[in-house]
C-alpha cells in the first residue's frame, strides 16, 4: 500500500544531526587564517560624535587593523536611514562606532579598550509623546519632528456610527519594548578568495538571497561572485531577516580588504542592544457598539517607536493597523499611526510582528464591553464574527504588503466552540471556579481570538531533481530556523513523486544552490516555498510518466508511480526504478529531441496572488497568588486554522514554541531604559525569560478551512502561537483577582509579578 505523507505526523529530518551535534552553524565556520571582529559601541543613547582615535589600537600586538567610518571611504553610504559605522552622531546605546580585527576575539575585545571616542552628549529621545513636542531633541537632524511616517486607513464612517451607538468605550493601551533573545545570537563569517574573485559569507539571515544580492551592489560585484549561506539557526524570529546590519555590511569588505577570513559573533550583551527589537506602541482606542454587543466602529490612533533608524519600512505598525479588525465585522473604521524616531535600538519585525499590539487593543475593547452590556465574553466574540459565507472577504484596508486585506477562508465559530469545550469553559464558570475561590484561591479563565495574515508574496522557487542514485534533491531559496523544513518541503514532494520523505534531501538558504527567492518571514514558508516544492514535484512527476512511457512503450495512464519506482499496472514484475530513469532521461550518447530537455529535474515558482489568513482561539486558567502574584497556568488550550495541516506534529511544535515566546512577552519580558537611554536590565539575570516551570504543554486542536489561493490549501502557522498572549493574560489575570469589580482595567503587555502588585494592590 502507497504510503500517504503530506498529512502525516512524521518525525523531523533534520532532528538526527541537530540532536547529535552534526548540524553546521555559523559558529562552526572555521577557515585557514581567519580574523575576528570586535565593535567598539556607543555608551550614549544620543552624542555628536567628534573624532575617533584609533592609533593606540592599531599598535597593539595582534591586532591587525581597525576602522572608523572615515576610514571606510566610498564604501561609507547610508542606507535606507541606517550606516555601517557611526559618523557625526550616535542615535543609540550599542550603535557601532569602530570595528577591530585582530588574530583572536579576545585580542579584539581587550583592544577596543585603547580607542579614544570624543561624545558631546545630547538629550536621549525616549518617550513617545515627547518625542514629537517641539522642543524636543531631532534624532535625525533632517527630520522635523522626530516623525517617521504617519498613515491613516479608513472605511465607513466612524462619525456616523458613533452617534448611532448604544455604548462608546475609550481607553488608552500601552505594550512595550522585548527582545527576541534566540539560542543563537547574530554571527558573520565571510571569506575572500582573491584568485577566484568569489565572497563567500555565512551569515545568520533568514533572507539569504537579499543579503546576497544587497552585497553584491554594495561592493560592486556580480551577483555570481557572491555566495551567501544561511545553515542552520538557532532561532530567527523577525530580526534576523533585518537587512542590513552594520556587521553583515562590514565583515564582507573587510575580508575583501585584508584578504583573510574574518569572523564576528554577538554576544549576549551585544544581542541586547545590537539586534533589533519590537512592541513599543501607545493606542488611544475607541469602540462604538449596538446595544446588543455588535459592533457599528472603532477608531484609533497609536504611536509607534521606531528607534533610532527606520530600515524596515513600515511593517510592525501596518500589521498592528490590520489585524486590529480581527474576525470581526467592523462597518466603521478609523486608524492612523505615527512613526516615531527616538534614541533607543531598532525596531523591526519579531514574531507577531506587530499583530499582537491590534489583537491587544480589540480583545481589550471586547472585554471591556461585554462587562459594560452585561454579556458574556465569549459571546460577545461571536456576535461580531464574520459568517462563513462571507470568504472571501474584504477589508477595504491595505495590509503591510500594500495589497488589500482579504482574508481567502474561515470558520469562526467551530474554531471559539472547540475552544470552549476543551478548557471546559461553561463548567468552570458555573461550578469549579465558585468553589475554588470559596476555598480561597484566585483562579481565573480567559477565552481570545485572533486572525493573522499569512503567505504573503511576493514569491518564491523550488528545484527537483531525481538523481541516478534514486535519492532526490530539492532545493529552495528560502532559509530555515527550526521551522521543520527539511521535513514539510520533503512530505509535499515525497506523494507527487512516489519517494519516501527519508530518500528526499532538502537544501535551504544556500545561493549557490537555489539563486532567487525572498526570505523566512510572515509565516509564509509553507504557503509560498511550500507551493513551489509542489508545482516543481509535478512537472518532474509528469517527466517521470513520459519518460517511463516511452521506456515500456505503453500509455502514461497504465503506469504506477509509488516507492520509488514505476511500474506497469496490474505487472508489477515490469518496472524500472527512478535512478535508473534518471540515467536513461540523462542519455551519454543521442540527441534531445525538440521540446524536450534532459534529466527528471525542474524548476517553479509561485507567488500568491493574495495572502492566506489563519485564525485560531487561545483559553487558558491561570491561578495568581495573592501575597507573591506569582502566576500558574493551570490549562493551556489552542484551537488553531492553518488550512491544509502538512505535519501535525511540525504544527504541534510551532505553536507550542510560539505560546512559549507568548507567555515571556505577555507577563515576562520586558527591556527597561532609564531616561538617558541606557538600558537597565540588559542580562538574563535581569530580563526574564520563562522556562520550562513556566511554560505548560499546551493541548492543540486544529479546524481547518483550506486557502483558495493557493494548491495546498495551506496558511501559516509559525506566528500564531505568539499573537493573542497577551490578551488573553490580561483577561484571565482580571478574571482571577475580580479587578473589574474593583474597577481596575489592566491596559498594559508585558505584566510581571512587580508590575501586577502595583496594579491591583
Amino acid at each position: 500500500m502507497t504510503t500517504r505523507y503530506l498529512g502525516a505526523p512524521i518525525t523531523r529530518n533534520e532532528d538526527r544531526r541537530l540532536l547529535t551535534g552534526r548540524a553546521l552553524f555559523v559558529n562552526d565556520v572555521e577557515r585557514p587564517g581567519m580574523l575576528h571582529v570586535a565593535f567598539l559601541r556607543s555608551p550614549h543613547a544620543h552624542a555628536r560624535l567628534g573624532a575617533v582615535d584609533l592609533s593606540r589600537v592599531r599598535k597593539r600586538p595582534g591586532v591587525v587593523a581597525a576602522y572608523a567610518a572615515d576610514d571606510l571611504g566610498g564604501y561609507w553610504k547610508p542606507g535606507p536611514l541606517l550606516v555601517p559605522l557611526a559618523r557625526g552622531k550616535v542615535r543609540h546605546v550599542g550603535e557601532p562606532v569602530a570595528v577591530v580585527v585582530a588574530e583572536s576575539r579576545y585580542i579584539a575585545e581587550d583592544a577596543l579598550a585603547d580607542i579614544t571616542v570624543e561624545y558631546q552628549p545630547l538629550p536621549a529621545v525616549t518617550d513617545l509623546e515627547r518625542a514629537l513636542e517641539p522642543d524636543s531633541a531631532p534624532v535625525h537632524d533632517d527630520v522635523t519632528g522626530n516623525v517617521a511616517a504617519r498613515v491613516r486607513q479608513r472605511k465607513g464612517d466612524y462619525d456616523t456610527a458613533r452617534q448611532a451607538a448604544a455604548l462608546v468605550l475609550r481607553r488608552r493601551f500601552r505594550y512595550d519594548r522585548g527582545c527576541s533573545a534566540p539560542i543563537e545570537t547574530r554571527g558573520v563569517v565571510a571569506d575572500w578568495d582573491a584568485k577566484a574573485e568569489r565572497l563567500t559569507v555565512w551569515d545568520t539571515t533568514q533572507a539569504p538571497v537579499v543579503v546576497r544580492n544587497g552585497l553584491a551592489a554594495m561592493l560592486e560585484l556580480s551577483e555570481r561572485q557572491v555566495r551567501v549561506v544561511a545553515p542552520f539557526i538557532g532561532g530567527g524570529f523577525g530580526p534576523k531577516i533585518m537587512m542590513f546590519y552594520p556587521e553583515e555590511v562590514l565583515l564582507p569588505w573587510l575580508a575583501i580588504r585584508l584578504e583573510r577570513p574574518v569572523k564576528w559573533i554577538e554576544d549576549r550583551a551585544e544581542h541586547f542592544l545590537a539586534t533589533t527589537q519590537e512592541r513599543s506602541q501607545i493606542h488611544d482606542a475607541e469602540i462604538a457598539l449596538a446595544g446588543d454587543g455588535r459592533i457599528l466602529g472603532v477608531r484609533d490612533e497609536f504611536l509607534h517607536d521606531s528607534g533610532a533608524y527606520d530600515p524596515y519600512g513600515l511593517t510592525v505598525p501596518l500589521n498592528s493597523q490590520c489585524t486590529l479588525l480581527g474576525p470581526y465585522v467592523v462597518p466603521a473604521y478609523d486608524s492612523r499611526f505615527t512613526a516615531v524616531f527616538t534614541t533607543l535600538p531598532i525596531v523591526s519585525p519579531y514574531r507577531g510582528a506587530g499583530r499582537q499590539h491590534g489583537v491587544f487593543v480589540i480583545e481589550r475593547l471586547l472585554d471591556i464591553a461585554a462587562r459594560e452590556l452585561g454579556v458574556d465574553r465569549t459571546e460577545i466574540r461571536r456576535r461580531n464574527f464574520i459568517a462563513p459565507d462571507a470568504f472571501p472577504y474584504d477589508n477595504h484596508i491595505i495590509y503591510q504588503d500594500f495589497a488589500p486585506l482579504h482574508y481567502d477562508s474561515g470558520d469562526y465559530g467551530p474554531v471559539l466552540d472547540k475552544a470552549l469545550d476543551a478548557i471546559g469553559y461553561r463548567a468552570f464558570i458555573a461550578e469549579e471556579q465558585p468553589q475554588l475561590r470559596a476555598a480561597g484561591r484566585r483562579v481565573g479563565i480567559g477565552v481570545v481570538f485572533y486572525v493573522e495574515g499569512t503567505g504573503i508574496g511576493p514569491y518564491e522557487g523550488a528545484r527537483i531533481q531525481v538523481q541516478a542514485s534514486g535519492r532526490v534533491l530539492l532545493a529552495t531559496g528560502i532559509g530555515t530556523q527550526g521551522q521543520g523544513h527539511f521535513t514539510s518541503f520533503a512530505q509535499i514532494v515525497a506523494d507527487e513523486i512516489g519517494v519516501a520523505v527519508s530518500n528526499i534531501d532538502v537544501v535551504t538558504g544556500d545561493t549557490d544552490q537555489f539563486h532567487w527567492g525572498v526570505g523566512t518571514f510572515a509565516s509564509r514558508g509553507a504557503v509560498v516555498a511550500g507551493n513551489a516544492a509542489h508545482a516543481a514535484a509535478k512537472q518532474v512527476r509528469a517527466k517521470i510518466l513520459r519518460t517511463a512511457a516511452e521506456h515500456f512503450e505503453c500509455a502514461e495512464a497504465d503506469l504506477l508511480l509509488a516507492d520509488g519506482q514505476v511500474a506497469i499496472k496490474g505487472v508489477p514484475r515490469r518496472n524500472i526504478r527512478l535512478g535508473a530513469l534518471a540515467a536513461l532521461a540523462n542519455p551519454l550518447r543521442g540527441a534531445v529531441r525538440p521540446g524536450t530537455e534532459p534529466g527528471l529535474e525542474a524548476t517553479a515558482y509561485f507567488g500568491p496572488a493574495k495572502g492566506a489568513t489563519a485564525a485560531g482561539a487561545h483559553a487558558m486558567i491561570v491561578e495568581i497568588d495573592p501575597a507573591t502574584m506569582k502566576l500558574r497556568i493551570l490549562k493551556y488550550v489552542v484551537v488553531h486554522d492553518c488550512g491544509t495541516v502538512i505535519n501535525p506534529l511540525i504544527v504541534t511544535g510551532q505553536i507550542q514554541g510560539g505560546v512559549a515566546q507568548g507567555i515571556g512577552n505577555a507577563f515576562y519580558e520586558r527591556l527597561a531604559f532609564d531616561e538617558q537611554g541606557q538600558l537597565i536590565n540588559g542580562t538574563l539575570a535581569d530580563y526574564l525569560l520563562p522556562t520550562a516551570t513556566e511554560v505548560p504543554r499546551v493541548e492543540i486542536l486544529h479546524n481547518v478551512t483550506p486557502s483558495p489561493y493557493n494548491e495546498l490549501g495551506v496558511k501559516g502557522v509559525g506566528e500564531a502561537g505568539a499573537i493573542p498572549v497577551g490578551a488573553l493574560f490580561t483577561q484571565a489575570i482580571e478574571d482571577a483577582l475580580e479587578l473589574p469589580a474593583r474597577g481596575i482595567d489592566i491596559l498594559e503587555i508585558p505584566l510581571d509579578p512587580g508590575r501586577l502588585w502595583e496594579l491591583a494592590v
